[in-house]
Formats: structure tokens, sequence, C-alpha cells
């Protein structure tokens, strides 16, 4: 059956006007702006009413960690892609820091085995790096997969790859874009003797943008900078986090970029003055720093400097994250609330609502050449979400579907509410529930 999504406020393309989508299967057959002509025959098609409602494309989530194999009491590929098409998010690509780590052709595509049973959000997956896996690594088809993670900088799974060799020869070689973690490990183990030598094992978690410093970070980034302009590689810098780093990336378009950037909803958000009232809930890898560094980042944001909004979603429980500060795990959930979060930026007058659509949307989908998604195009994937601007809500325990059970953001009133989501043409999300049955597709790439 076809759907007609009627008299919804489109934001698409930088523009935003009053129109209505056709639906034909998993694809847009038709976009009518303005009023649909009388004479159109709408016999036997399937009518959502969506006077007074945004509808944009779906969100597309370059960077999440959603647990599985291997750590799924904190996550798992179906519980955090359900929450996902809650929040708008129609596309995720998904990190190799499992257990086991994706560092082979065959444990990665039995993740996209996996997806295909669980997830209702369509999805890829990168392949790990390592220090001695290279020869995997260069399989990648790029066609099919998101990209090359390389961590140059530990975090959580402890994939670093530090060896100089291998690192040259991932970016003269990689067949796709290379996504990178970007902190010096040696500049942060001296930071850790150096809090250790002050507070013991007692160091406050206000101290993790000074162990994480802006230092770290410029470091790796600038490293990975040098790595691809003397290789031609495409670079996909992740979690921007500093001021400084802001000062090796360009403004202009993502489509004519070797060198990209990606910022995270918890670095726009919050700062190190959050650390008082969030404490370890908002410990992130890289950390979340100063109110200076947030400004800087917001700023290189709307001049394109910066190119897309991820969550780098990373759940851990409670428990975990109730431990002291060396033992509490860095990341949280986010994939749920990224979007509303944005949406309550423009509301504040920091965003406009085109810009969060170019960032979340649009930019994703040109960035890694992702075929016919990102947009609201004839003969693009129904891939669509409608929000009320005007339903204000507050995160509570009990409308969080994160396996988890927690959010950074409970207890924040939001003053737009995801309505529904639909994924190829089909409405996964409506008014609150995940309809079962219901699964994603493995997105594909242009190359």
């Amino acid at each position: 059956m076809k759907k007609l999504i009627k008299d919804a406020t489109i934001i698409n393309e930088g523009v935003k006007f009053r129109g209505s989508v056709l639906i034909d299967g998993d694809k847009i057959e038709r976009v009518f702006p303005y009023s649909i002509a009388k004479d159109f025959d709408l016999s036997g098609v399937e009518i959502h009413d969506a006077a007074g409602l945004y509808l944009i494309p779906g969100v597309i989530d370059d960077q999440v960690h959603f647990r599985e194999p291997g750590l799924t009491h904190k996550g798992d590929i179906s519980s955090e892609s359900l929450a996902a098409v809650a929040g708008g998010v129609t596309s995720f690509m998904e990190m190799p820091n499992t257990n086991p780590q994706t560092v082979t052709q065959e444990l990665l595509e039995q993740k996209y085995h996996r997806a295909a049973e669980v997830s209702p959000a369509n999805f890829s997956f990168y392949m790990g790096a390592t220090n001695n896996n290279l020869d995997e690594v260069l399989k990648t088809d790029p066609s099919r997969v998101c990209g090359i993670k390389v961590f140059m900088g530990s975090s959580t799974g402890n994939m670093l790859v530090d060896d100089e060799k291998t690192l040259s020869e991932i970016f003269k070689h990689a067949p796709t874009l290379v996504a990178t973690h970007c902190e010096d490990e040696a500049t942060i183990q001296k930071n850790i003797e150096i809090a250790r030598g002050r507070y013991g094992e007692n160091v406050p978690v206000s101290r993790h943008c000074h162990i994480r410093s802006d230092e770290a970070c410029y470091i790796s980034s600038s490293k990975a900078v040098e790595l691809t302009s003397k290789f031609n590689t495409r670079l996909h810098i992740l979690h921007l986090s500093t001021e400084k780093e802001m000062s090796l990336f360009s403004s202009g378009s993502v489509k004519e970029k070797k060198i990209t950037a990606e910022v995270c909803v918890h670095h726009l958000w919050f700062d190190d003055r959050d650390y008082i009232s969030k404490g370890n809930f908002i410990k992130w890898n890289p950390a979340i720093k100063t109110a200076k560094d947030k400004e800087a980042l917001w700023e290189a944001l709307l001049s394109d400097k910066i190119d897309v909004i991820a969550t780098d979603h990373a759940p851990h429980t409670r428990e975990e994250k109730n431990n002291t500060y060396f033992k509490a795990p860095s990341g949280g959930p986010l994939v749920q609330h990224s979007l509303v979060a944005m949406l309550e930026m423009s509301n504040k007058g920091v965003i406009t609502v085109e810009k969060v659509v170019q960032k979340m949307c649009h930019a994703p989908a040109d960035l890694f050449r992702i075929d016919r998604r990102g947009y609201i195009r004839e003969g693009y994937f129904a891939d669509l979400v409608l929000i009320d601007p005007n339903q204000s809500w507050e995160v509570s325990p009990d409308n969080i579907l994160y396996k988890c059970g927690w959010s950074p953001f409970e207890g924040q009133e939001f003053s737009h509410k995801v309505i529904s989501t639909f994924v190829n043409g089909l409405e996964v999300y409506k008014n609150g529930e995940v309809q079962d049955g219901m699964f994603g597709q493995r997105l594909q790439f242009l190359v």
C-alpha cells in the first residue's frame, strides 16, 4: 500500500515549506510542494495527516557502540536500535570495540547478519584496525562497509594502533574512509601519573578533561592530518572536543573535502562545569572540556569546519558508572535524545532547524557517499521522521529505551517530540511505540 504523509512542514536541503510526500514501497515516489492537486488519485493510499508537524529525513548517526557481541549487559543491537528509531535515527554506523573485536572480515559479516535479524534501523559496521591485522583491513569492500576505524588513542576495548609502520600502511592503502579516535596515549599516561601523585586513586572526575587534555587531542589529530596529507587518504576525525583542533580544518562543502570532522552532542551540550552535577555520567573519551572549547565547537560547526553531528552512543550500566574515577568506564547513551537535543538548541536560537537537518541527515549521507539516503528526494529511500515542534516532554526512566536504563538528559525537558519514524517506507515507530517485525537494510555506498 502506498502512503501519503500529508500537509507537513518539510525541512530539507536548507528550506522549509508546506508539502506532502508519497511513499511507494521503500522509496519516495513524489514530493508535493504546497497542496496536492484535487484530481490526484488517492484511492488505496494510506494517509498520514502531518499538519503542524515537521517532516525531515531520517538522522544518520555515524558513530555508535551498540555493545554486541560480548558486552550485551550494557546494550545490544536490538535494544539500542529500538532507542535509535524512537529518537528519529534511521541509520547507524557501529564501532568495532566489542568482544570479540571486529577485526576480521568474518566477524564483521557476523555483525551484519545479526543486525538484519533484529535492527529496525538501517545499519553499517566499521572494520576495526589493530597493529597486526592489516591484511584483513585491506580486504574491506568500500561499497558495503562504511569505513575503517583506527583508535589513535586507547579507549573502551583498548584497540590502540600505535605502530608507526602499521599506521602508515593503513593510511597509504585504505580502500575506504579512515575514521579515527585521536588522543595521544603518551600524553594521557603522563597526565594520569600526575593526577595519581596528587589524588591517589580518588581522582575527581572533574580532572578527566585535564588527563585527556586538549594537547593530547591535538597531538593525535594533527598526526592523522599529516598522514592523510602524505597519502591522500579520506580521513574522518571523530568526536572533536577542543578549540585547538579547529585549526586543522577548513570550511566548505563536505562533498569536496578529503579531511572531514565530527562533533558529538555531549560536547555541544555539556562543559566541565557539569561534572559537579553529572559526575561519571558525562565521562566520555575524549573528555568534555571547557565552556570556551564548547563555544569553539559551535562556531566551527556553524561555519562548516565541522561537518556532522553524531552521538558516540556508548551505554554502560549505572553500577559501572557509579564506580570511582579509574574504574568507571567512559561513554554514555544518546541515540534516543540526540535529535531533540539539537532541536532544543534551535529553539534557543543557537542553530537553525535547517542546519540541524544538514548536519545530522544530509552531511553524513554525503560524507560517507551513502546510496540514496539522507534527503527527501524522489527515488530516495523513504527514511523519514515526523516531529511535533510544540510538544514538551521530560526525559525520565519511564520513557528511556536504552538497555542500561539511564540518560545524561534525565530531568531535561525538551520542546520537540518525535511522533513517527519511517525506515524504508515502514512506520517503525509511532506515538511512543516501536512496531514489531520491521527491520532495516544494510547501507550501501557509492564508490
